[in-house]
């Protein structure tokens, strides 16, 4: 209850707060079984989202909080956007609706003018007896009957709940507070601590789009293929600059930064990186993702679109084996973000401030984003931001449920032995950080090592190492500024991303399932399933033998990548995963339907052998694997995700997520 409180508090303590009085009436307010009542006038009580216990969410613009506080006294909490414009859309959230954050408050404000009519309590009254469960109570029996008083409208009740526009000017603007060390606080009438900038925000398009025009929401498709067909609501936000469009400009400054733009090749950056240019590319980056983003506004939604969020190691020497190529046979592929963001690290580690520190990690992650870009330009890879970043919550809520999940977490000795893929990039890593050392450095290493080496076979080595550099895309090639001793170190990171709770998270929010390589993680997700089902994959037996019997050919290219997202033997998966998903997201609720399973099943078997063999003529580098799935008839769920979402402020999200894969290197192919 203490944690349900802290989640309101924000939203509650940011609103108009209003204590009306019925001191002067015949009638009083009265009280039910549902004491915390939800009032927004486009949802009335038989919506779907007012099914007891839902209410209408608070951060919904229209939506006012209700709380009789004895027979004479009711307290009104209104989004302050609502009461100062009426029109607004009702079910748009509030702007910065986040939950679980710090704020500044006059909490001694109370708009306490307003002395109702016996009429206008009766509509108050009406609505906490239309939204009680059972249960009503009143001092006078006749109070109990609002409905022979008043028979108004559900949407006609607003006028009594609105605060008198006269009394606004207690609550918004802005905020500033000074400290003893000079530092300044500021905030918005919204509780953001920083202005929005100009260059994310954009105009939503005049009027109503044709089918060819560009879709508003940036996804760069035209409007018949993108929005046009979802309801406005699974619609990412038209005011706001999109995922695909931030990630273009931030390829814009990546390639303007490091010369790329005009002509130099890798090699040449390399041979030319600057701190100055670490740093200007990671404060671009923080620039594009403020931490008051509303990463909800601008994800996806659960609109029936094939898509998939694939969870593991985040490197450039293996995020091409399988996880772009996986977008050939899943769907839209979300992949998150090799970055580091300045803004959710300590000033000594930032990349913004510490560049020299990042050498190394900023060579693998630059790599890797150049080398998804041309994908996420189409469309086939949505590169996104770690959640976390964007709420401190929600990173410590994770990183409790991480540490519990993992501390009684099995792991085989065959799954120990298939994650050594990351082991061997952490040993090539840390052969890289020594090769990267100053000349000095290595002459000293190198005379330790072999004290009785002389000065030709020395010089021989020396020259051999910078032959490895140079033919090491990923290795540095400036070691002239980088320092000994403390403070001189470079920073590594292995990312096996997003663990087990985003992910879920991810995929709840998008309506996507589950595409790992890391055998770390699929022990993870088989355990979640397993707890909820006696089998791994107890649904859809025929398609997932035909699916884990079968051979799948992934492109090492992207650019084969993108060719054969668009030939129609290929496309026709994506239709498959589309509809699997479909029928295991109800399959709850509506049973085994034994004809479907067999059609899907023969569909799969019937496409299979032709796309392959389109994809083995057209790709001249491919790499085999075979696929696990995991068809849960009641979806991998775990509650804690769900109170995660919840909490995040997320309306439109699975309740679980239908399926998942688990793709197995075997040979390389060409």
């Amino acid at each position: 209850m203490q944690g349900i409180r802290q989640m309101h508090c924000t939203i509650w303590t940011e609103g108009v707060r209003e204590i009306i009085s019925a001191e002067e009436c015949n009638v009083k307010f009265i009280i039910s079984d549902h004491p915390v009542t939800i009032y927004n006038h486009a949802v009335p009580p038989d919506h779907p989202n007012c099914n007891y216990p839902n209410d209408p969410d608070i951060t919904l613009k229209s939506s006012q909080t209700i709380f009789p506080l004895n027979r004479d006294f009711c307290l009104i909490l209104t989004n302050l956007e609502y009461a100062q414009d009426p029109s607004v859309n009702p079910i748009q959230k509030r702007t910065f609706p986040r939950h679980y954050r710090e704020s500044f408050v006059r909490t001694d404000t109370f708009i306490r003018s307003r002395k109702l009519t016996s009429y206008q309590v009766a509509h108050i009254n009406s609505i906490i007896k239309r939204r009680a469960r059972r249960y009503i109570a009143a001092g006078q029996e006749e109070w109990l009957y609002p409905e022979e008083i008043v028979s108004s409208e559900w949407s006609a009740l607003q006028e009594t709940l609105l605060p008198p526009e006269k009394e606004l000017w207690h609550f918004g603007g802005e905020l500033y507070a000074g400290f003893e060390n000079g530092r300044v606080y500021y905030q918005d009438a919204f509780g953001r601590t920083e202005k929005p900038r100009d260059f994310l925000l954009k105009s939503p398009p005049p009027g109503v789009l044709r089918p060819g025009d560009t879709c508003g929401c940036g996804s760069g498709l035209p409007f018949k293929a993108c929005c046009k067909s979802k309801p406005v609501s699974l619609r990412p936000t038209w005011t706001e600059r999109s995922i695909r469009e931030r990630n273009l400009m931030l390829y814009s400054a990546v390639t303007s930064i490091l010369g790329l733009d005009q002509g130099k090749d890798w090699l040449q950056v390399r041979r030319d990186l600057t701190d100055d240019q670490i740093s200007e590319v990671y404060f671009s980056f923080e620039a594009l993702w403020p931490l008051e983003t509303d990463l909800f506004q601008l994800l996806p939604k659960p609109d029936g679109t094939a898509r998939a969020v694939y969870t593991g190691s985040i490197h450039p020497e293996t995020i091409t084996e399988f996880a772009l190529g996986a977008s050939l046979y899943f769907g839209d592929i979300l992949v998150e973000y090799p970055f580091t963001h300045a803004g959710t690290v300590r000033k000594e580690f930032s990349p913004v401030d510490n560049p020299q520190s990042y050498r190394q990690e900023f060579l693998k992650s630059t790599l890797l984003f150049l080398t998804i870009m041309p994908l996420v330009d189409r469309g086939l890879v949505i590169l996104v931001p770690d959640p976390c970043n964007f709420d401190t919550h929600l990173r410590d809520q994770t990183m409790h449920m991480a540490r519990e999940r993992t501390a009684g977490l099995d792991m085989s000795a065959n799954d120990v032995r298939k994650g050594a893929r990351l082991f061997t990039l952490m040993r090539d890593d840390l052969l890289r950080n020594l090769l990267s050392l100053p000349e000095d450095s290595l002459r000293t290493q190198l005379q330790n090592m072999s004290p009785d080496i002389d000065e030709v076979e020395l010089e021989g080595a020396l020259k051999g190492i910078e032959e490895l550099r140079t033919s090491d895309p990923l290795a540095t090639l400036r070691n002239d500024e980088i320092v000994d001793g403390k403070g001189g170190g470079q920073l590594s990171l292995f990312k096996l991303a997003p663990n087990f709770e985003i992910t879920m998270y991810l995929a709840q929010a998008t309506g996507s399932c589950i595409v790992t390589d890391s055998a770390v993680r699929w022990t993870e997700v088989k355990s979640c399933s397993r707890r909820q089902t006696a089998t791994v994959s107890a649904s859809l037996p025929t398609l997932t033998h035909h699916i884990e019997q079968s051979e799948f050919l992934f492109p090492q290219d992207v650019a084969d990548i993108a060719s054969m997202a668009s030939q129609k033997a290929v496309t026709e998966y994506a239709v498959v995963m589309r509809k699997t998903f479909k029928y295991l997201s109800k399959l709850g609720s509506r049973g085994a339907k034994p004809n479907l399973e067999a059609h899907l099943a023969a569909r799969f078997a019937r496409i299979h052998g032709a796309a392959q063999a389109v994809i083995k003529k057209a790709c001249a580098s491919t790499r085999q694997g075979k696929i696990s799935c995991v068809f849960s008839p009641g979806g991998i769920h775990d509650n804690t995700v769900n109170r995660l979402l919840l909490m995040s402020s997320s309306e439109h999200h699975l309740r679980n997520v239908p399926m998942a894969f688990f793709i197995d290197g075997s040979t390389l192919t060409t």
